[in-house]
């Protein structure tokens, strides 16, 4: 078991640092690329980055409160998987509105995935008052955040799972590949709804159907929206994301 020291204010490093991490990787990103972005700036008016915000930020207390609620911390927190969730449902109703139809979401892969492997350590080494921890294990690598219980690292386990696919997106958009160009967006949200849906299981949150809890239901939501605008965007010419 490997003591871990952590603290509760590292949560908001963590929170800071992430979107610190984001900015430094969206500005790369422009560099990299400056055509990807200049074609969001033309698509998109300011209205849509108020909405992604205001619907991120309503996603991340609604979903992680529903859940911590009616935890062993009876307390309003907030949630990445929330945020992530709720800037969608944002997006899309602001695209409908405004009737855009083309792919939005390919220009935020690399700083969404930056910032959550960046803000997952800060989750971390917050420790048990975070409410991210895991479970009791066995596993070599298990870590003791402070009440000497062996515990599964999950927020790692999500940090180097989104690690690991921002390697194979940006080994794939160098190389100009397809899917990186048109569904980039599609297969981080299917990729991370899946990953996380397995790190669930480790996390002692309540139950709300048989050993699924409310998280499970968000993830796989958010897979079967990935699959749906991937396979309507090939039916129809890659018009919508």
């Amino acid at each position: 078991m490997i003591a871990i020291p952590t603290h509760p204010a590292a949560h908001y490093a963590g929170d800071i640092a992430a979107w610190v991490a984001a900015a430094l990787a969206a500005r790369w990103q422009y560099k990299r690329w400056p055509d990807e972005a200049l074609a969001l700036a033309k698509t998109v008016r300011p209205s849509y980055f108020l909405a992604l915000a205001i619907g991120a930020l309503i996603g991340a207390w609604l979903f992680g409160s529903a859940n911590s609620l009616r935890g062993l911390i009876s307390a309003p927190s907030h949630s990445i998987a929330g945020a992530l969730a709720g800037g969608i449902v944002a997006v899309e109703l602001w695209k409908a509105a405004h009737k855009v139809r083309v792919s939005t979401g390919g220009a935020l892969v690399l700083p969404l995935c930056v910032g959550i492997i960046v803000g997952r350590l800060g989750c971390f080494f917050a420790g048990l008052p975070d409410f991210t921890y895991g479970v009791p294990a066995s596993v070599p690598w298990a870590v003791d955040l402070g009440d000497g219980i062996a515990r599964h690292p999950v927020q790692l386990y999500e940090s180097a799972a989104m690690a690991g696919f921002l390697a194979v997106y940006l080994h794939a958009r160098i190389a100009n590949a397809d899917w990186a160009r048109h569904h980039a967006f599609h297969a981080m949200i299917i990729f991370y709804a899946a990953q996380r849906f397995l790190w669930e299981f480790f996390k002692p949150y309540p139950a709300v159907l048989g050993p699924l809890n409310l998280f499970h239901f968000l993830m796989l939501g958010l897979v079967a929206y990935g699959i749906f605008w991937w396979r309507r965007g090939d039916g129809r010419g890659r018009r919508h994301a």
